[in-house]
């Protein structure tokens, strides 16, 4: 019963952070959009009218998610200015089969080559498709001039919402950045849980590779949340509660470099006799640090001021004191006793910057820190302007948005005849609607969609069926219409099953107020039906001119070594750690986001991979091999950085100034992408024994090694020379 209640307790606080969300805020001013512009529509103009606005609300709808306020307007209007006239031809078009068919195809042909433009593009694309399947899905126009009117209305529904969306962005732009942030801080927090993990689990499930993709399925997805923290964040951080936010932001990253480097050693205490209660003791304690961390982010939901920590830093160092050991004296084999306490003073680190985090988050007990951002904060968001940078790549053979833009083209062909030649074809707009919701550029996400939208469209027609029968009055459908719409786009880029039942209800729903006089029985029964068509159809032609994740691997492992490199080059640079200047922290600063973002990009496209046929599988063990040894990289340059960066003022640095380059650059010589290169220089091993340079001379012996076996790793990999200078030209620009 306790155990019920526990749970009970957790599923209401997961969703209310869900309805708390950044995501779910913006799906409620979409839907109390739609609502809004169709009613006034349909006041001004008739239900007629309104309904074809409501199609250009939710074609316009596609590209608005929560976004820094510089840019937002211009986003939308590669959707409405292309859209548009797409509309009115289709539209007036729509019974000349023979002309109406390859402008379909031409259409989803030139949308989807807008995936080239990558997040930015993929909605713009979605905006695209559906203005034509809404034309097509529209009342036949009697002649030009009727299809002009409902251009009209369309134009009037996409020009309102944009309107609205910038101000509806401006003005909750402050909540937005709230949101983010706090979204933010929970990914962290389900990063320390899985930390914690490696803590306290065996050494035969520390070692699993469950546990390790886990990790490194975390550490990606993170990576794509500070992003877009980012990009909200760090505009403009100029005002107070903008540059708290700012600095709370900053605390994260660094929280998230701490938890990097706190499993160094780890694999040599796991199997040390007489260490299980310290590495328990360390879990507990990134545990319970999690729970800090989660507290705070739901009391940046709920508006409060977070509770401070109501415990001290543990003694977590005398926690790991032990006899001397001989072997302390040499730290080319360093003691278990001497391994274990610096893994609590690591771990004491992540407490401290939770500290620190939460410090800054209560008003006045902190002052930000955020110098960096405030001078340069554009180098740190993604780009907002439209550029015509990617269109002379697209026009190559393995290009994967011309392949996918051909795939699309010919399935919403196939699509279009299969709907014209079945019995029940008045509605084959839904079969089209399947193909291009369910079609994606990869097999593994049109696998995960496919299964969603096949699920999805049975719940929602149960949902939708029984508003259907019930017939309830027109605005009721209406209210219904909004909020399914505003579910849908919420959870697009969440959990699809959950869009899928709200499209399928806002579909079923808006023909019905289209097409009056269908009857919802065989509305229902052909939305299944015509779902499984669509389904069947975009599964066969995601075979057809496939864009295997093998053929993108090359490029990513490339990128990722030469940001590799990079961030070793800066990391390990003497005149930034002998006093911290804004231009060193900024350099530095981005090669580690491009580090952390290149590797999450090879990791989601090894995840992608799994879902592909073996035969054309890229190696994932070995790739997997080569993410963990980056990531322990990165871990390592991090805990020499940190080391150093905190006593500087301790610590003779002359000494170290050889080591620290020679590393730098047998590092970069070892990941450098030019092919047939020779091997690296042999790292020296000078003989310095005062203070912190044994333990920094260690880490960066460690580093240099993990360096060579990462170049051996990625040696066995096939790496043809044309991705590997794109993947290395890609790495440099970011």
């Amino acid at each position: 019963m306790r155990e019920a209640g526990r749970r009970a307790g957790e599923f209401l606080r997961a969703a209310l952070r869900t309805a708390l969300s950044a995501h779910v805020t913006n799906g409620l001013v979409a839907a109390a959009a739609l609502l809004l512009i169709s009613s006034l529509v349909h006041l001004l103009a008739g239900g007629e009218a309104a309904a074809v606005a409501m199609a250009g609300v939710i074609v316009v709808t596609a590209p608005d998610h929560p976004a820094p306020r510089r840019g937002k307007f211009t986003h939308f209007l590669p959707a409405v200015l292309l859209g548009t006239p797409l509309f009115f031809a289709v539209a007036s078009l729509r019974d000349t089969v023979a002309v109406l068919v390859p402008l379909l195809m031409a259409a989803t042909f030139l949308a989807f080559l807008c995936a080239a433009w990558g997040k930015r593009g993929l909605p713009i694309a979605a905006s695209l498709v559906f203005a034509a399947l809404f034309a097509l899905a529209s009342q036949p126009a009697a002649g030009p001039a009727a299809a002009m009117r409902q251009t009209l209305a369309f134009s009037v529904g996409a020009w309102l919402y944009i309107f609205w969306a910038t101000a509806a962005n401006a003005l909750l732009n402050h909540r937005y950045r709230v949101l983010t942030l706090a979204d933010a801080l929970a990914g962290v927090a389900a990063l320390m849980r899985a930390q914690a993990l490696q803590f306290t689990a065996t050494p035969q499930v520390h070692r699993a590779t469950a546990l390790a993709d886990r990790l490194i399925g975390l550490q990606a997805r993170l990576a794509d949340e500070l992003q877009g923290a980012r990009n909200l964040l760090l505009e403009d951080p100029t005002a107070p509660r903008r540059l708290q936010l700012a600095g709370m932001l900053l605390h994260a990253i660094e929280l998230r470099d701490h938890l990097v480097t706190s499993a160094l050693d780890l694999d040599a205490l796991c199997d040390a006799p007489g260490q299980d209660e310290l590495l328990q003791v360390l879990g507990q304690e990134i545990q319970a640090l999690a729970g800090d961390v989660e507290q705070l982010a739901d009391a940046l939901r709920l508006g409060r001021v977070p509770a401070r920590i109501g415990r001290r830093r543990p003694p977590l160092a005398a926690a790991a004191a032990a006899a001397p050991d001989p072997r302390d004296a040499d730290l080319h084999a360093p003691s278990p006793g001497l391994l274990a306490r610096a893994l609590a003073r690591r771990v004491g680190h992540v407490h401290d910057e939770v500290l620190r985090l939460l410090e800054l988050a209560a008003r006045g007990e902190r002052a930000p820190d955020a110098r960096v951002v405030r001078t340069a904060w554009q180098l740190f968001v993604s780009p907002t302007g439209w550029c015509w940078g990617p269109l002379p790549g697209l026009w190559r053979r393995d290009a994967p948005p011309l392949r996918h833009g051909v795939r699309a083209a010919l399935a919403i062909g196939t699509g279009y005849v299969v709907g014209a030649a079945i019995p029940w074809g008045s509605h084959a707009t839904w079969i089209l609607m399947t193909i291009a919701f369910v079609l994606r550029a990869t097999l593994s996400q049109t696998l995960e969609r496919r299964d969603s939208r096949v699920a999805g469209t049975l719940l929602g027609c149960v949902v939708a069926g029984t508003l259907l029968y019930a017939h309830v009055p027109p605005p009721v459908l209406l209210l219904a219409v909004a909020l399914a719409h505003g579910i849908a786009h919420a959870f697009v880029l969440r959990r699809y099953l959950v869009t899928a039942v709200a499209a399928t209800v806002l579909a079923l729903l808006q023909s019905h107020l289209l097409n009056g006089a269908s009857a919802p029985v065989f509305d229902v029964a052909e939305r299944l039906l015509d779902t499984l068509l669509g389904v069947a159809i975009a599964w066969i032609f995601s075979y057809v001119l496939p864009s295997w994740e093998r053929a993108q691997v090359a490029a990513l492992l490339a990128r990722a070594l030469a940001a590799q490199a990079r961030h070793a080059q800066l990391a390990l640079r003497l005149g930034q750690l002998q006093g911290v200047s804004t231009a060193s922290e900024l350099a530095w600063r981005l090669a580690r986001r491009e580090a952390f973002d290149s590797l999450s990009a090879l990791a989601q496209a090894v995840q992608r991979s799994l879902a592909e046929p073996r035969s054309v599988r890229p190696p994932v063990a070995e790739l997997q091999r080569v993410l963990a040894r980056s990531y322990q990289l990165l871990a390592q340059l991090t805990a020499t950085k940190t080391m150093l960066l905190r006593r500087r003022h301790l610590v003779d640095l002359a000494p170290l100034q050889a080591p620290l380059a020679q590393a730098a650059r047998t590092i970069a010589a070892a990941l450098a992408p030019a092919a047939g290169q020779p091997a690296p220089p042999a790292f020296p091993s000078p003989q310095l024994h005062a203070g912190l340079a044994p333990w920094v001379l260690r880490r960066l012996r460690l580093a240099v090694e993990i360096a060579d076996d990462l170049r051996a790793d990625a040696a066995r990999l096939p790496l043809p020379r044309a991705a590997v200078a794109a993947g290395a030209e890609d790495g440099a620009t970011h």
